[in-house]
């Protein structure tokens, strides 16, 4: 208890200096004497740390830091099954995230099992249970507020934990993700539709075909186009990134993304599948991605992961 209230008075000390702790910029040396002071090697490889993480840590939900390099606090976990909605890939334990996440979920599957052939929404990755690094695949997914959608309409919602395992979701594109294959649906883009009008999202990540389809397809109003946004390998989900809620201090958002529908530039992202430009002769060589430690995280993990 005495360790606690140390760290704990520690990481408001912290919060009343001059440099913002909950900024991932300049605040390493902070952080490793938050970390330290927690017993906990500031040198230590993060998605380890995280990773071993079986529950949510007993604090009040919140998210630390920014979307790829944070943690949470007090994560909820997302039934495995809802009356709209099936968690997939239960044995990777990353149905947990912010309230607000689980909330959203909720609303966008009650919305999709009002499509034709569609029962709600079948759910993959959302985050570790204390957030963080993952020890496999997403970079980011480390505050509570990211959600992979699969693109596969669910024909029912009694999956199996080992037909969850086992089944896949479904490619909706073709020649590399220029366009939309016969998969796709004017559904998809409703649910879709229906995520990017949601006041909680921030932006969608999607492969560039569907993009440019979406915006053929539109009519009437199109801001909601502004927050689809193309991006590598997003064919057989789609990921929706919340905002920081309301108050969460420690939380940092994405920049907005740029006035307009962002029409053209997924049109130039098709043409560059089609026609890749050459590269650049005088581009510097690529810097070696080095592992995050846990002193390159917000202080407030410390105690995230000193939580039992």
């Amino acid at each position: 208890m005495v360790r606690k209230l140390a760290l704990a008075g520690l990481i408001l000390s912290l919060a009343a200096c001059g440099d913002r702790v909950d900024s991932n910029e300049g605040n390493s040396a902070d952080a490793a004497l938050t970390f330290a002071a927690a017993n906990l090697d500031p040198n230590s490889i993060a998605k380890r740390v995280f990773g071993a993480a079986k529950v949510a840590s007993a604090q009040s939900p919140a998210p630390y830091g920014s979307y790829a390099k944070g943690c949470m606090a007090g994560g909820v976990q997302l039934p495995e099954t809802g009356p709209t909605w099936q968690a997939m890939r239960l044995s990777r334990n990353r149905n947990w995230a912010q309230p607000e996440t689980v909330a959203f979920i909720k609303r966008l599957s009650a919305f999709a099992a009002t499509q034709p052939g569609w029962a709600g929404l079948y759910v993959g990755d959302l985050s570790q249970p204390r957030g963080g690094p993952m020890l496999t695949g997403h970079s980011s997914h480390q505050i509570g507020l990211d959600a992979d959608i699969w693109m596969l309409p669910p024909k029912r919602l009694e999956l199996s934990v080992t037909q969850r395992e086992n089944i896949s979701s479904i490619s909706m594109q073709r020649d590399a993700g220029v366009a939309v294959n016969s998969s796709w649906t004017p559904q998809h883009m409703a649910v879709l539709k229906a995520a990017a009008s949601d006041p909680a999202v921030a932006r969608i990540f999607v492969f560039a075909g569907a993009k440019v389809q979406m915006c053929k397809d539109a009519t009437g109003d199109r801001d909601w186009l502004r927050k689809i946004r193309p991006w590598y390998g997003h064919h057989y989900h789609f990921h929706v990134r919340l905002n920081c809620p309301k108050g969460a201090n420690g939380c940092v958002d994405q920049a907005p993304p740029p006035a307009g529908d962002g029409c053209a530039e997924a049109e130039q992202w098709v043409r560059n599948i089609q026609n890749p430009p050459p590269p650049d002769p005088n581009a510097p060589p690529p810097i070696p991605k080095r592992e995050t430690v846990l002193a390159d995280l917000p202080a407030q993990c410390a105690s995230v992961i000193a939580s039992q």
